[in-house]
């Protein structure tokens, strides 16, 4: 099982995006889900993270930015991205926390132009 971003593109520093994740309720129901981001040359990196009662965590990077919600009805999770920056350019992904191999899919690629 495969767990599909969606939503990147291509937008202008200061700019916004919504990236979206379905998954299986068998994956969503009990596990914390986060969005992951590899940037070219870079490790993959966990920039947030939702746990199944609603807290969030997020790397200093993007906190006061970016938010991480979830719709339990829709197992469906979601980055609001704003104020992006050209550092954000990566490809994005969603995973549990920690990640499993499976479930890791093709990531949907940010790009943020200065």
């Amino acid at each position: 099982v495969q767990l599909q971003a969606s939503g990147g593109g291509l937008v202008q520093s200061g700019g916004s995006l919504r990236l979206s994740c379905a998954a299986s309720g068998r994956i969503f129901s009990y596990n914390i889900m986060g969005w992951y981001r590899q940037a070219p040359g870079k490790q993959r990196e966990l920039v947030a993270r939702i746990f199944s009662g609603g807290g969030t965590n997020y790397a200093d990077s993007v906190k006061g930015r970016f938010t991480i919600s979830r719709d339990n009805a829709k197992n469906t999770v979601y980055l609001q991205m704003n104020s992006l920056k050209p550092e954000d350019t990566a490809v994005y992904y969603c995973n549990t926390v920690p990640e499993r191999i499976a479930y890791w899919g093709q990531g949907t690629l940010v790009t943020v132009s200065s």
